[in-house]
């Protein structure tokens, strides 16, 4: 069972579709990267995998919970100790005088 499911993830902003039917999954210990030109959905693909954005449809499911079947408090207890992101701004994200290997 791998740690992150994603399955037919559909996000739209109003009318316009930012998302359409991603799936993909990632086991533990897996480093993958989400490469893309800009505005293919990367970053919103991950706000909506940490429950920041909601999902039209689709399920993710995240060590085994089924993220929308959350209470927002239980989705604060998943986001930093199950995921997490570095925003894009590494600047304003990340403390230059701490270890990245501390910080993440």
């Amino acid at each position: 069972m791998a740690m992150l499911e994603v399955r037919d993830l559909n996000v739209y902003f109003g009318v316009i579709q930012a998302i359409k039917n991603i799936s993909f999954d990632v086991d533990a210990g897996e480093v993958v990267a989400l490469i893309g030109a800009n505005g293919a959905g990367k970053t919103t693909t991950l706000h909506t995998v940490t429950g920041l954005l909601p999902a039209a449809s689709g399920k993710i499911t995240l060590d085994g919970m089924d993220i929308y079947s959350l209470t927002e408090g239980e989705m604060d207890m998943v986001r930093g100790r199950h995921a997490s992101m570095i925003f894009q701004d590494p600047m304003t994200s990340l403390n230059p005088i701490v270890t990245i290997g501390k910080q993440i």
